[in-house]
This record gives structure tokens, C-alpha cells and sequence, in this order.
């Protein structure tokens, strides 16, 4: 029987949930309490299951933690994970991202950080070093920061070439490098900035792209969901078109992937305009199976009318079971999942701190 494990990282501190049919879940946590928890991976490559978990103290400042045994121990280096070189004058204040490379690149892990910087670890997020091309890059000082801050949030691997990489930062838009990092160009044609005056909302760089992901089939083809605006990429980010006809908004924070299916992508809504609420005040996953030529509404169990819940950029997720589950938490602090690919929904969890990011994947 297939066993999946649910990430809810919150406000204070981490849920972990397990369950064997995805109806009944046991819940463990808080783990880190009192911690902000805006990042969390599953790494299953070599034969294990390791946590990683970017955790926020107030008091304490940031870390990443990990554990070997499904949390019930962590650990944390007596020195911090990451940092800023000195000559940087920089020094961390969250860490926004945490994402395993491939098969193809074993050990690796790569982090994106507040301020916006790449960080590669070798020894499965043990360690990490500064990506220093990407600091260093002559647009960066004009990258501006969004309203949670100026953070590298996504992080995209390619299995096929392990030195093709896509990154996104609030607000300083999309970039790639094809040669493993030693180079990166802007990759925003198409991508409009609505903050901007009207003939300068089509910028090199500067957008406020809030989440991207990979098509499961077509590696290269991505989804992006922007500060106003869905997108879709066929040529690995070199260029986007709009394709939020058929949505009721335009604005939100998260997009999430079909793991097998291709051209099936997922979004949440919100007005925009300074309410960042549902549309209607109604609670719906929207979904598209035609990579965003139409879009369908998937509301079948989700609460009604008068709902405000946000759900932010890594708030919505897939996991990689048959058929695919969805989940998504939002800043009511409920979790809501679909073991039938977002055809009915169930209140899994509530009453948690604002949920920050989810993640789930098959672990047995």
C-alpha cells in the first residue's frame, strides 16, 4: 500500500502528516515551534528519505535542519548552513527555496535565500556555497524586493542537462543559465510588469514572478503564475504568452504541475487590486488540462461562500501517487486535499498558523 508523507510548514513551526490510503492521516508537530517555515524538500534520492527544512526563529535567526528518520530526530550544524561570504556585506534572512537536483546530479541540493542569491550543496544540503555569477550579475543591485520581500523563490532543474538551471526572484523576474551557473541571462520576454508605467511594462528584467513549474512531459515547457497574469513557456522560459483566459483573476501566488500528465496544470486564484481574496470570497482550485487554453473550476467538497483564504506561491502541491494527489494551506490555516486529482476535496487539517508551504511525495 502506497504511503504518503504530507509537509505543512506554518507560521510556528512544521506538521507532518502520514497516511496509507489518503483518507485517514495522522498528524505529527509542531516541529520547530515558534519558527517561520517557508521552505521544505523531500529528498528519495540514493535509497532514503531526507527532510530539509529552511526554519525562521525570531530569536535565533535562520537555519536548515534535516532529518534521516522522517523527523522523528533533526539536526541542525553547530555552524549555519548557509551564509553569505563576507565580502558580500550581506547576511541571510530566510530561506525561500530548497530543491534537489535530479537523478543526474546526485548530492546535489540548491537553495534560494532572502536576499535573493542560489546557493549548491554537494553533500545533500549539508553545506552549501554561494553561486557567486548570479550575485555578481550586473542587473542584480536593480532587482527590487516584493511585498514578503526580495527573495529566489523557484528553482528549476532540468534531468535532462544538469547544467541547464531557471530561477525566479521577487521582484527581479526569470533567469537561466545553460552552463551550469557560470553565466545567467534574463528570461522575462513576454511577461508583463503591471506595477510599471504602461510603456515600460514589458522590461528586460524587474517582473514579479511569484511561482513556476516544469510540465512533467515537456521538459520544456513551464508554467508561471505572475504579479497579474498566468503564463506559459514552450521553449524553456526564452519567451511566455498569456494564458489566464478563463480564469476569474489573473493574480495569485502558487501553479503546480500534473507529476505525469502533460499540459494539466493547476492555480488559485485571487483578486488582485490590494484584496488578494478568492474571487466571490469562493474557495477553487482551477485546473487545466490543455496547458492553459481552457481552464475548469475543481470546488466538489472545498467550503463556499465567504471564504478568505490565501494560499500562497508554495502553499499548492502535487504528490507523485496514481492518481495524483492535491493539497493546498492556506493563511486560515487549513489543509485541503484531493487523492483524485482535484475532482473532490477533503478538510484534511485546521486552526493551524498560517500555512507557508506544502509538500507531499510518496515514501513507501
Amino acid at each position: 500500500m502506497t504511503e504518503v508523507l504530507l509537509a505543512v510548514g506554518t507560521e510556528k513551526g512544521l506538521f507532518l502528516g502520514r497516511s496509507r490510503d489518503r483518507l485517514d492521516w495522522e498528524f505529527s508537530g509542531p516541529h520547530f515551534p515558534m519558527n517561520a517555515i517557508y521552505s521544505v524538500s523531500v529528498d528519495r534520492r540514493g535509497g532514503r528519505v531526507r527532510l530539509l527544512v529552511g526554519a525562521d526563529s525570531s530569536h535565533w535567526g535562520p537555519s536548515v535542519w534535516r532529518s534521516d528518520d522522517l523527523g522523528a530526530s533533526w539536526f541542525e550544524p553547530p555552524r549555519p548552513t548557509i551564509r553569505f561570504p563576507e565580502h558580500t556585506g550581506a547576511s541571510l534572512t530566510r530561506v525561500w527555496q530548497l530543491q534537489p537536483a535530479g537523478e543526474e546530479a546526485p548530492g546535489v541540493v540548491w537553495a534560494g535565500t532572502e536576499p535573493a542569491a542560489l546557493f549548491r550543496s554537494e553533500d545533500g544540503g549539508e553545506s552549501f556555497t554561494m553561486v557567486e555569477s548570479l550575485w555578481t550579475h550586473p542587473q542584480r543591485p536593480e532587482w527590487g524586493a516584493g511585498y514578503g520581500g526580495q527573495g529566489l523563490h523557484t528553482i528549476i532543474t532540468d534531468p535532462r542537462d544538469p547544467q541547464k538551471l531557471l530561477v525566479a526572484v521577487s521582484s527581479g523576474g526569470v533567469y537561466r543559465t545553460k552552463d551550469g551557473g557560470q553565466s545567467w541571462q534574463p528570461s522575462n520576454q513576454g511577461l508583463r510588469a503591471e506595477f510599471l508605467p504602461e510603456e515600460s511594462q514589458f522590461p528586460e528584467f524587474g517582473q514579479c514572478v511569484h511561482k513556476i513549474a516544469t510540465d512533467p512531459v515537456d521538459r520544456d515547457r513551464l508554467y508561471l503564475q505572475n504579479h497579474g497574469g498566468v503564463y506559459r513557456s514552450d521553449d524553456a522560459g526564452e519567451s511566455w504568452r498569456f494564458i489566464a483566459d478563463g480564469l476569474p483573476a489573473d493574480f495569485g501566488f502558487a501553479i503546480a504541475a500534473h507529476p505525469r500528465r502533460t499540459g494539466t496544470a493547476y492555480v488559485f486564484p485571487l483578486e488582485g487590486a490590494g484584496s488578494r481574496i478568492p474571487p466571490g470570497r469562493r474557495c477553487r482550485v482551477f485546473r487545466t488540462e490543455d496547458a492553459g487554453d481552457s481552464w475548469q473550476p475543481l470546488a466538489a467538497g472545498l467550503p463556499g461562500e465567504d471564504h478568505y483564504g490565501v494560499v500562497l506561491r508554495d502553499a499548492l502541491r502535487t504528490d507523485d501517487a496514481d492518481p495524483a494527489g492535491l493539497y493546498f494551506g492556506n493563511r486560515n490555516g487549513e489543509v485541503h486535499a484531493s487523492a483524485d486529482e482535484g475532482a473532490s476535496w477533503r478538510l484534511l487539517v485546521s486552526h493551524l498558523p498560517d500555512v507557508l508551504c506544502v509538500r507531499a511525495a510518496v515514501i513507501g
